[in-house]
C-alpha cells in the first residue's frame, strides 16, 4: 500500500473519532467550509515556500496540502481512486486542450 492509500485509510478511520483527540475528526466536526479554507491556506503556504523558502519548507508544505486535500476529499466522500481515474483519463491530452474542453 502506498503512502497516499495509507493516508486515505487513516483519514477514514479517524473521521468519526473524538474531535478532542483527532485532528481529522476535529476538521470534519467543524465542517466543509473550514476544511476547504484549510486546503486554500496550505496551498498558499506551499506557493510562498516555492518562491522564497528552502526545499525542505516546500516539501513540508506540499505534504500539508496533500493531507488537507485528502481530508477534503474524504469529507465529500470522494475516493482517491476517483481522482486517479480522472488523471488517467487526462493522460496524453494536452493541458491546453483539456482546459478548453472544460469551458465549453
Amino acid at each position: 500500500m502506498d503512502a497516499l492509500a495509507r493516508l486515505e485509510h487513516t483519514i477514514a478511520q479517524r473521521r468519526d473519532a473524538d474531535p478532542d483527540t483527532s485532528y481529522v475528526a476535529r476538521l470534519h466536526d467543524r465542517g466543509l467550509p473550514v476544511i476547504a479554507r484549510k486546503v486554500g491556506e496550505e496551498a498558499v503556504e506551499a506557493a510562498v515556500a516555492a518562491l522564497s523558502g528552502s526545499r525542505e519548507e516546500l516539501v513540508g508544505e506540499a505534504a500539508d496540502v496533500l493531507f488537507h486535500l485528502m481530508v477534503l476529499l474524504s469529507a465529500r466522500e470522494i475516493a482517491l481512486a476517483d481522482v486517479f481515474a480522472e488523471l488517467d483519463r487526462r493522460e496524453g491530452v494536452s493541458g491546453l486542450d483539456e482546459k478548453a474542453s472544460r469551458s465549453e
